[in-house]
């Protein structure tokens, strides 16, 4: 795999910064020891502008290129996930309840390692932003930094980004052009009945059976209304109802995750489950409470991005290890927000067997940072040839 040779040397300084990164965990947009540790990474790496700030607690760095050019911008996310940590790992977590399961300790690795080599080598014109975004599992903080300015403070002309695979084989990559992720929405439903004994169910309004009405007829969104051959998932995720066997509760609540594409079967789907609550509330004499949060757009992949960035993973990997026209997949990313601002591409990387997503025993695979740190920097140097 051509691995660029002056990356492969300091791959273990980049397996340093990641696992120090691991020890560390932050969440959401509470990620102020990250970004400080990222900025002087950054100092040490000698970029030329180093903004910090930006959407919170983001960092837009700049390398300068030889002459006059456009702006390529390269995004890492850094936050964390509410997870207790089960890998035993030298350098696991050591803040409870926090760890780095889903990568994001590698993607700043990566990064940076992209960062060093380009400042080190310039072998490229215009300019490249290196993006290190917070709270991207939770808050939108790569709304948060395009509502800061950051496209049009630095003149960014396309972007692009990278997240890690396990399980898939190490070094491929996985890409495709249009949609690559699904919208993620958010509904929680709070029913109000009459509470009283279980003995004497005449004497009160039981919200569970319209709980349980509700969620099953929620499955007929998708059965009996969507066209089949278009995606869509409602999964409802969490029930809560009662204290005790004898008890029928005075209240009860569910909330349900909603997943799509194309912004008619979002609307659908939203209008389906307020229509099906409201109707069901009516049914069984309970109130209910509608809360219904649009959550991240859909990830869609500019068509020329995407074939551009699938032929720089080709330069990395090879043509057998590329896969340009993947199936879309359900899961989301907030990297959505800065594809429908600029146009790019965002891509998949192998990094072999290992914990899925999300996992306590979740670890990224150091040996995978410099096959990504390899295309960023192969990327920029394609885009903006000297």
């Amino acid at each position: 795999m051509p691995v660029l040779n002056r990356i492969a040397e300091f791959g273990p300084e980049m397996a340093g910064w990641r696992r120090h990164l691991h020890a560390h965990p932050e969440l959401g947009f509470d990620c102020h020891q990250t970004a400080a540790f990222i900025a002087e990474r950054l100092r040490e790496i000698g970029v030329d502008e180093i903004h910090e700030g930006i959407g919170q607690t983001g960092i837009v760095a700049i390398v300068n290129g030889q002459g006059a050019g456009p702006t390529i911008g390269l995004r890492a996310d850094m936050d964390a996930l509410p997870i207790e940590e089960t890998t035993g790992k030298p350098y696991a977590s050591t803040v409870p309840g926090k760890m780095h399961a889903c990568g994001h300790d590698g993607h700043v690795a990566m990064l940076l390692g992209a960062a060093k080599y380009l400042a080190e080598t310039r072998r490229f014109s215009g300019r490249v932003a290196l993006i290190f975004q917070p709270a991207e599992e939770d808050g939108g903080g790569g709304l948060a930094m395009v509502e800061d300015g950051m496209m049009d403070r630095f003149g960014i002309g396309e972007v692009y980004g990278i997240h890690n695979s396990p399980n898939t084989e190490f070094g491929h990559f996985y890409t495709s052009p249009g949609a690559l992720m699904a919208a993620v929405d958010t509904v929680w439903v709070r029913l109000t009945g009459k509470g009283g004994h279980g003995a004497t169910p005449h004497e009160t309004v039981d919200p569970i059976p319209a709980a349980i009405g509700m969620i099953g007829a929620l499955q007929t969104v998708v059965s009996r209304n969507l066209n089949p051959i278009q995606e869509l998932v409602i999964s409802v995720t969490q029930i809560h109802a009662g204290t005790a066997s004898n008890i029928i509760p005075e209240g009860a609540w569910f909330c349900a995750t909603v997943r799509s594409f194309t912004p008619e079967v979002r609307e659908l789907a939203k209008r389906r489950i307020h229509e099906i609550v409201e109707g069901h509330a009516a049914a069984y004499g309970v109130t209910a409470e509608i809360e219904y949060d649009w959550g991240y757009p859909p990830t869609v992949n500019h068509p020329e991005q995407a074939a551009f960035a699938a032929q720089v993973a080709r330069e990395v990997s090879g043509d057998a290890a590329v896969f340009p026209d993947a199936p879309k997949e359900m899961g989301a990313e907030d990297f959505s927000y800065m594809l429908e601002a600029r146009p790019g591409a965002y891509l998949f990387m192998g990094t072999g067997p290992g914990a899925g997503l999300h996992h306590s025993m979740f670890d990224f695979n150091d040996e995978a940072a410099p096959v990504g740190a390899s295309f960023f920097a192969r990327l920029v140097e394609r885009a903006l040839p000297l």
